[in-house]
């Protein structure tokens, strides 16, 4: 599953994941789990990324995945729960530029080619049918109005007791749909054989069932 950010696309992925027994990786997540330890490290000065300091310690940088004991699915960095500081705007202001460095994204899609190596997995992110598995057998291409995704997230801001100004988050989105279009590796498009999903007007209820029907034709095929 690709698509533009504040989709909902790891939403629908977690819940397809879990309906029919697969592993779900959140590429998206692991991207921004390198962005806050740039942000740890002291990497990041302004809209200036230390390239040559990070490329140095790329080999230092362990994504995993756990579950809590109601099975959600958490982001873990060198083995540190990180899920709630890297879905703040501080990380999201900063991870479409660190996602864009190349030898970052190089490291992180053999991280995903691995752990996707035993398939039965739903990977969601921005280049997971173009680069990191062009030969999926379903790929599906999330989108919906800037602003319907700028509220999306700005409620989920505030849900998490954040205290959001819904103008940046918006710029942010904006932004981040531009860099992640325009950057030169892996840039965000849709696959030539991936099917459009415009979730702009649809409930959760109703994005969960079209996926599924995608899914169970995908599989009786």
């Amino acid at each position: 599953m690709d698509g533009h950010s504040s989709c909902g696309k790891s939403t629908m992925a977690k819940a397809l994941a879990k309906k029919i027994g697969y592993t779900y990786v959140d590429t998206g997540a692991m991207y921004r789990a390198v962005t806050l330890y740039c942000l740890r490290r002291g990497f990041i000065h302004g809209d200036t990324i230390d390239e040559k300091s990070l490329e140095q310690e790329m080999d230092r940088i362990c994504i995993s995945f756990g579950k809590d004991s109601q099975g959600m699915q958490y982001t873990m960095l060198n083995g540190e729960n990180v899920e709630k500081e890297i879905r703040g705007m501080e990380v999201s202001g900063k991870v479409s530029p660190v996602s864009a460095i190349p030898f970052v994204r190089e490291a992180m899609v053999l991280q995903q080619r691995q752990l996707g190596r035993d398939g039965a997995v739903i990977m969601d992110g921005r280049d997971i049918g173009t680069t990191v598995y062009p030969n999926a057998e379903l790929k599906i291409f999330v989108t919906a109005s800037d602003t319907i995704r700028a509220q999306r997230r700005y409620d989920e801001l505030i849900s998490k007791g954040e205290n959001p100004v819904y103008e940046e988050v918006l710029a942010n989105v904006r932004e981040r749909d531009y860099i992640d279009s325009h950057r030169a590796v892996s840039p965000l498009r849709k696959a030539d054989d991936a099917i459009v999903l415009d979730n702009s007007s649809m409930t959760m209820d109703e994005q969960d069932e079209w996926l599924m029907s995608q899914y169970m034709r995908a599989a009786a095929e």
